[in-house]
This record gives structure tokens, C-alpha cells and sequence, in this order.
């Protein structure tokens, strides 16, 4: 039988039980009826002092991998030998995850407003509360993510690879692929950047979906950094050399619209000059053919046939 879940209005670790997994409801802000909307929050706290670390997902309702992956740590975690405390909140943007949408309720994307404001519109209140109410308690941030709708992605890492602590926390993870990208205002890695807090980005697949694969690597890299910083007795396992660093990235765009195809997979090599994509239209007539501007790897790409003018057709990292 599960036992009932207490509810809070904020976030107090000092409160928080030792030597033990606690389950909150945190109570963010009303609806329109004054119903509370809560966000669910796993603490598990260990008998000695320690750092935190904070893992997050979903601030996009409909990227659901990290989810599994923050439920399947808690399950995996032997709290009799844990060093500190470890925060896990599997789903970020409750009223998006309830709606299957990636953006919050008045359409804002709630990963470009961080970190909010105290007395702004519908979607910076709730950014503010859990910037205020959640990420400021952590001394490190681990944001989950996955593609958007029409996209698969690689397992992959968006790190400020200058920073000697974020670098290392995101070779720890053993993606596929990390791209140098200092955080820029308006996320949630941003935000914990400017207060001081380490964090990585991890893309862990694909939306709408859970992923075997995809979880199963995000949760061995999390269990890295957990027994690097010494938080629990996990052996960390050895970087891989097959890891592939890009010194930045971008995504390359239909200039027209038609029925689009795009010919390499995700974490393939692109030579210079070589064709990624064919557009045609309705009646089956190529109308032009994509060719990469550069070598690099594909990161994530469309798999959406309809695409509009300024479509998406691929992510493309540049490698070191």
C-alpha cells in the first residue's frame, strides 16, 4: 500500500527526515477555481551532511524520459550509505505534462523565462516558484530533456565546457555527444548558473515516449557524478573515448515548404557537401535537395514529412 503523500507549500532540506526517501506534493501556485498545483518532489536524505543535487524533468510536458529515469535512481538508491541529500522532481510544468503540450498554459515556453518573476504573467509566477522554491537548494542541477514533437535527438549534453566543474560533470555521463554551450539567459541551467549552481543539460532521446536505452544511459551517467562527488559509493565508470565533443552547433532550416526527407541518422558523420535532406511536393516532385554547409554530426533532426518554409531539417555539432 502507498502511504500518503504530504503536501508542503515550500521546501525546507532542514525539515527533510535523515536516512530516509521522502514523497512531497509542493504546492506551486492556484488555479483558476484556487485549487493548488502541485509538482511531485522525491528527497532522499542521508545520515551525514553533504551537497545537494537536484535532478529535474518535463519543464516540457511532453518530454517524458527523464521522468523514469529520477524513478528508477530513488529505487536504486542504498540510503543507508548516502553523503548528503539528493532532489529529485520528475515532472516540472504539471499542468503541461497533464495536457500532453510542451508549452505552459498561456503558450510561453517555460524554459526561456526562467528565472520568472515574483508578480509577472501566468507563466513567470510559476518559473519564479520553482526557482525560488526548489533550485535555489541545490549545489547541483541535472535538467532532463528529450526532442521536441517531430524531432529525434541523440543522447546528448549541453554544458558550458569551459567551466572545469560542468565539464567534468558532463564527460561524467558517457553520452553519445557534448556540445559546448554556455548557458544562455532564460533557462533553467541558465538560471542555476547565475546562482552559483553547476548544471548540465542531458537530451535523452525522443518525446512522448519512454526509452529503454535511452533512460538505462541517462541514469548510469547520474550514478557517476553521484559517486564522483561523493554523495554515494557508486563506482564511477570509466569516461568513454567514444564520446564526441562539439565546440558549438546549430540547426540547418527548409528555406521552402514541401514534403521533407532527411537521409542521416542521429550521431552520423556529414562530410562537407554531402546530401542531408530532399524536399518534394505534394505530387511527388523533388523541389531541392539539402547538402550539409559542414563537416559534423548530426545531433537531432526532423521526422516530420510536412515542413513549412524556416522548417527544422537537422542539428548539426561541429566537432573539435
Amino acid at each position: 500500500m502507498i502511504n500518503e503523500i504530504k503536501v508542503i507549500n515550500e521546501l525546507n532540506l532542514d525539515e527533510v527526515p535523515k536516512n530516509a526517501i521522502s514523497r512531497y506534493w509542493l504546492e506551486l501556485v492556484e488555479d483558476g477555481m484556487g485549487v493548488p498545483i502541485k509538482i511531485p518532489v522525491i528527497v532522499a536524505k542521508g545520515n551525514e551532511k553533504g551537497k545537494v543535487v537536484g535532478l529535474t524533468a518535463a519543464v516540457h510536458g511532453n518530454e517524458l524520459n527523464g521522468i523514469p529515469v529520477i524513478q528508477r535512481l530513488f529505487n536504486e538508491i542504498d540510503i543507508a550509505e548516502l553523503k548528503g541529500t539528493i532532489v529529485g522532481i520528475p515532472v516540472l510544468n504539471t499542468p503541461s505534462f497533464l495536457r500532453k503540450k510542451r508549452r505552459f498554459l498561456d503558450g510561453v515556453d517555460l524554459n526561456h523565462i526562467m528565472p520568472g518573476k515574483e508578480n509577472g504573467t501566468v507563466s513567470q509566477v510559476y518559473a519564479w516558484k520553482i526557482v525560488n522554491n526548489v533550485i535555489k537548494h541545490f549545489n547541483y542541477l541535472l535538467d532532463l530533456h528529450t526532442a521536441s514533437n517531430g524531432r529525434v535527438n541523440s543522447y546528448y549534453i549541453r554544458a558550458d565546457m569551459s567551466d572545469e566543474v560542468v565539464r567534468k560533470m558532463a564527460l561524467l555521463q558517457n553520452a553519445q555527444i557534448i556540445v559546448h554551450n554556455p548557458p544562455s539567459d532564460g533557462t533553467l541551467r541558465g538560471t542555476a548558473d547565475e546562482l552559483d549552481i553547476p548544471a548540465i543539460t542531458l537530451e535523452v532521446g525522443n518525446p512522448n515516449l519512454f526509452q529503454k536505452g535511452m533512460i538505462r544511459d541517462g541514469l548510469t551517467g547520474i550514478h557517476n557524478l553521484l559517486g564522483y562527488i561523493g554523495i554515494t559509493d557508486s563506482e564511477v565508470e570509466e569516461i568513454s573515448d567514444e564520446t564526441i565533443l562539439c565546440k558549438r552547433s546549430f540547426w540547418i532550416y527548409c528555406d521552402q515548404g514541401g514534403l521533407l526527407t532527411v537521409h542521416p541518422n542521429v550521431t552520423e558523420i556529414v562530410e562537407k557537401g554531402q546530401k542531408i535532406a530532399t524536399l518534394r511536393n505534394v505530387f511527388g516532385d523533388i523541389l531541392k535537395e539539402y547538402l550539409s554547409p559542414a563537416r559534423g554530426v548530426v545531433i537531432g533532426k526532423s521526422v516530420s514529412p510536412v515542413n513549412q518554409a524556416g522548417g527544422r531539417i537537422l542539428h548539426l555539432g561541429m566537432i573539435k
